[in-house]
């Protein structure tokens, strides 16, 4: 089979803080990226799952939350990691996802200092599922100004396997990732005068709406347990 990294040659960082790879991630993994002061390790080698944050991205619609969701190529009756999950390209799910964060965020006040660093990684045509996701993870690292060391998994880490690390962010549960708490920080949204306040947006939503205030929003919305 084809992958996209040969045999996720890459290295795993010494007492990297391990995260899952996912698309335009939540406000909860920011801030855990965000606090850590070690390194990142990306998680690119554990079995895909549907229904998860790794091809779908959640932002605030008009009549209120919206989920994008890349298409992907689904292969039946086996699993795959998610270094060679494929993206399929039949649909023009980008030009959709474009003008569906172009509607939610074109009002807002940092639309326009910002959407420039997104808008290329939508008319880029990726092959494989992680590396969309990594790059707008280290776009949206620049924007926060994270000098954050992070490089991706080489193989299903023992970490990973011994606990509920990959799935403490999912769209279904409440955030519980091992050691923290997260307590979403109130913000301006640009729906604000239609409904509540939304927990756990993308970090488009935060980035578009806060601008240069995200990263202390990030830094006070987890709170260390251990």
């Amino acid at each position: 089979m084809e992958t996209s990294v040969q045999n996720c040659q890459k290295q795993p960082l010494k007492d990297a803080m391990l995260l899952p790879c996912f698309y335009n991630a939540p406000i909860s993994w920011y801030s855990l990226f965000y606090h850590t002061s070690e390194a990142v390790d990306i998680e690119i080698c554990d079995h895909y799952s549907k229904q998860t944050y790794r091809n779908r991205c959640r932002i605030a619609g008009a009549n209120g939350p919206i989920d994008l969701i890349i298409p992907v190529i689904k292969k039946h009756g086996s699993k795959v990691l998610m270094k060679d999950v494929r993206i399929d390209h039949d649909s023009p799910w980008q030009k959709i996802h474009w003008r569906g964060i172009m509607s939610a965020y074109a009002s807002s006040p940092y639309f326009e200092f910002i959407s420039d660093s997104y808008a290329p990684k939508y008319a880029q045509k990726y092959s494989f599922l992680y590396d969309l996701n990594l790059d707008l993870i280290a776009t949206t690292s620049d924007l926060l100004n994270l000098s954050k060391e992070f490089r991706t998994s080489a193989e299903f880490s023992k970490q990973a396997a011994s606990s509920a690390i990959l799935s403490s962010i999912h769209p279904k549960r409440d955030f519980s990732y091992p050691g923290f708490s997260f307590k979403p920080v109130k913000y301006h949204q640009v729906f604000f005068d239609r409904y509540a306040f939304v927990e756990d947006l993308s970090i488009l939503d935060l980035l578009f709406n806060e601008g240069p205030n995200s990263a202390a929003i990030l830094s006070s919305s987890l709170i260390n347990t251990e």
